[in-house]
């Protein structure tokens, strides 16, 4: 065993190889046990759900937290959803950006793998994370080659033994060389089935959530979570993100969360629920305490409470100071 050590085969601990923000306090808080550590290094993350869940602008929001840190950006956008004006808008750099839009599969984590062996000849420390949008619009290339195959069953099949071949030789370059891969996919219904939830993943299958270190399905309902103004214009979408894998903490939690259309998404969306979940506020009725101090407020103010650095808050305000 000691001899294991001194060749460096075993460690006496895994090692923290970081996280990087999502833009939204409380989801932080489902991933990591942190409200301002967020999703993984080392590890490939997934947001998955039906259309207009906002997957890509939580993509987006976490490739603005890498710059911010420093860190290398990349996305891989298969499905043409990048919007650069709106990802400027919300902070990103796009002469910092690494941007790439394979055909297929192969090719997307070829371009991933390709990408990552050539920062690190010049560069082997500085975290790379990566977004994939979408896994699910990829085509693998046997999927071109293959002959008479017909049906949703058979094209699933050849999907998803591309998929896990593909995974098999990314996923060890993770941990490796400090890579958050962060992968977009959608929920597509199963046809014929009449009992338990319709729903799968359009790609990947089993194969691609066994490789997951995190997986969180975007929920949102097109109709009774519109957000409007006075004047009854849509101006964006709220839901709620169900962590439904999770190897950095607890699984199966849940948080809300907020997009406007105009702003990107609020990050103290679901926060106030939160800090009652974790026993930092105490409600009663419309009134909320927080348990430090004894302040008061209702959960109108407490945006601006936060955001005021009001004294009472300074406690609360701590927990988002990393």
């Amino acid at each position: 065993m000691k001899r294991l050590k001194n060749a460096g085969l075993l460690s006496d601990q895994v090692p923290d190889l970081g996280f990087v923000g999502t833009g939204s306090f409380a989801l932080n808080r489902i991933i990591s046990g942190s409200y301002t550590k967020g999703i993984p290094l080392g590890m490939i993350t997934q947001f998955h759900g039906e259309a207009s869940t906002a997957k890509t602008v939580f993509g987006t929001h976490i490739l603005k937290e890498a710059q911010e840190k420093g860190y290398y950006s990349m996305m891989v956008d298969s499905e043409n959803a990048y919007n650069p004006e709106f990802a400027t808008h919300l902070g990103i750099d796009p002469k910092k950006l690494i941007y790439a839009a394979p055909e297929t599969l192969e090719d997307c984590f070829q371009v991933i793998e390709d990408t990552i062996k050539t920062i690190r000849e010049t560069d082997e420390h500085t975290p790379i994370v990566v977004v994939y949008d979408s896994i699910a619009v990829s085509p693998s290339k046997a999927e071109y080659e293959a002959e008479n195959y017909e049906g949703h069953n058979m094209q699933g099949a050849i999907r998803a033994k591309s998929t896990g071949a593909c995974l098999r030789k990314i996923n060890p370059l993770m941990r490796k060389h400090k890579v958050a891969l962060v992968v977009i996919n959608q929920i597509r219904n199963k046809i014929g089935v009449m009992y338990g939830s319709p729903d799968t993943m359009a790609a990947g299958g089993k194969s691609l959530e066994y490789y997951l270190g995190v997986n969180l399905k975007c929920i949102s309902n097109k109709t009774s979570d519109l957000l409007k103004d006075d004047l009854k214009n849509v101006i964006g979408i709220q839901g709620k993100l169900r962590n439904t894998k999770n190897k950095c903490s607890i699984p199966f939690r849940e948080c809300e969360f907020e997009l406007l259309y105009n702003e990107g998404l609020n990050p103290y969306a679901g926060l106030l629920k939160q800090f009652e979940s974790d026993g930092h506020v105490e409600r009663n009725g419309a009134w909320y305490t927080v348990t430090s101090t004894g302040k008061k407020f209702q959960s109108k103010e407490f945006v601006h409470l936060m955001q005021d650095e009001d004294e009472g808050m300074e406690s609360l305000a701590n927990f988002l100071e990393g």
